[in-house]
């Protein structure tokens, strides 16, 4: 068995090193597209909508050495995820605050080292944070929240813990071959953990990686309780939970993957595999109640996914636009925000099965690798709702646009 790096990890080892001018010719950008459904959007959506949202971009930060490969959203508090195996946090009103660029010096972030290698995921849970490593770890931190404005982090555990690696090393039948020579229990994670997401009733984290498996961790004492091998033919890129107990992996070997745990059962089984991407698929994002999935992929479009009467998920439409990978979504609402390699970030509504492209958002200099958005409840109007879209590229920029999209 091998594993192999996605189209995002090559592309980030030669963003660093070669000019962004001359990675047009790499393999990401000259990915097949997909065809378009005609009747997608409408005209009169469009002149109705497109021309009424306002965008601008309210605060820039710039780094030196290292860009931002996670981002995760939690009450008052911004974390981040660096490719220099860094995690930050911020307070949100403070990059809110209307200023083009801020002081990283007077910024008051509070920042940890973290294993090696970028930070690839994030999910903070009350007091703690799960972080997924290029180091094939899963970390664990404690919060301290004793101040309100500041907060502090104690390493708390590294899955596989210590007691799960040793009960399981004992018996051949938890080994499993990772290699031609080599030989790991199952609760390893043996390449690049590119990915994490919590259960509804927040007993469970979910984690994904380049090692082409699926694996399910309980929260209250991080044993690993369940490993799919193979889940995918190849790296795995996302994992997305739906409330009714579905799971989305999605994979470079173009496909996307439905899975669940069945009444009765102690396993999670495959229920489906959604085949539409002509690419590897990069990211996935489901929208707020479950129904609607949306994947990007490297053939630089966006599938959207609804589920019929049978609970199967089909195919309702295309978007189209970015004319370059699609590597982050981030979902608010009814807003869709997209993250690609061209490096835009695209602003997308939908209304019964009919999307619309609301803005196109420039001013990053390199490919946009993570977003996440959010509704800004201070601000919004009956008519409008106000959003705060938080993005980071390559080229070591993070931006905070604010938005004010019309109301159906």
């Amino acid at each position: 068995m091998s594993y192999h790096q996605n189209y995002c990890s090559e592309y980030e080892s030669q963003y660093h090193y070669e000019l962004f001018a001359q990675q047009g010719s790499t393999s990401l950008h000259s990915q097949p597209s997909l065809q378009s459904i005609p009747s997608f959007a409408t005209q009169k959506y469009q002149e109705n909508h497109v021309r009424s949202i306002q965008h601008h971009c309210i605060t820039t930060l710039k780094f030196q050495n290292s860009y931002i490969s996670s981002l995760a959203l939690c009450g008052k508090f911004l974390y981040a995820g660096f490719s220099d195996k860094e995690i930050r946090v911020w307070q949100r009103d403070i990059l809110t605050s209307e200023q083009s660029e801020v002081d990283l010096e007077n910024l008051g972030d509070t920042a940890i080292k973290t294993g090696e290698g970028a930070v690839k995921s994030l999910v903070v849970l009350a007091d703690k944070i799960f972080s997924a490593h290029q180091d094939h770890k899963i970390r664990v931190w404690q919060i301290d929240n004793h101040e309100t404005d500041y907060q502090k982090f104690m390493h708390l555990a590294t899955l596989p813990t210590l007691t799960d690696r040793a009960m399981k090393l004992l018996l051949p039948k938890n080994h499993v071959q990772v290699r031609r020579h080599k030989k790991s229990t199952w609760v390893h994670h043996v390449d690049t953990v590119s990915s994490l997401a919590l259960s509804s009733d927040k007993s469970l984290i979910y984690s994904v990686s380049w090692d082409r498996t699926l694996k399910i961790w309980r929260v209250s004492d991080f044993k690993c309780l369940e490993s799919v091998p193979d889940a995918h033919d190849d790296a795995i890129n996302a994992v997305a939970l739906s409330e009714d107990g579905y799971v989305y992996t999605g994979s470079t070997d173009k496909k996307i993957k439905v899975w669940k745990k069945q009444y009765g059962e102690k396993k999670h089984s495959l229920v489906a595999t959604l085949e539409k991407h002509k690419s590897g698929v990069n990211t996935l994002a489901l929208s707020t109640d479950g129904s609607i999935l949306y994947s990007g992929a490297s053939d630089r479009s966006i599938v959207v996914w609804e589920k019929d009467e049978y609970c199967n998920m089909v195919v309702v439409g295309i978007l189209k636009g970015h004319t370059k990978s699609i590597l982050c979504l981030g979902v608010a609402n009814d807003v869709l925000c997209s993250g690609s390699a061209d490096a835009t970030v695209r602003v997308w509504k939908g209304f019964e099965r009919i999307y619309s492209c609301l803005a196109v958002l420039e001013g990053h200099g390199g490919p946009v690798k993570c977003l996440t958005i959010a509704s800004d409840h201070c601000s919004n109007q009956s008519d409008s709702t106000s959003y705060h879209l938080y993005s980071c590229s390559l080229d070591c920029d993070f931006k905070v646009w604010q938005l004010l999209v019309p109301n159906l």
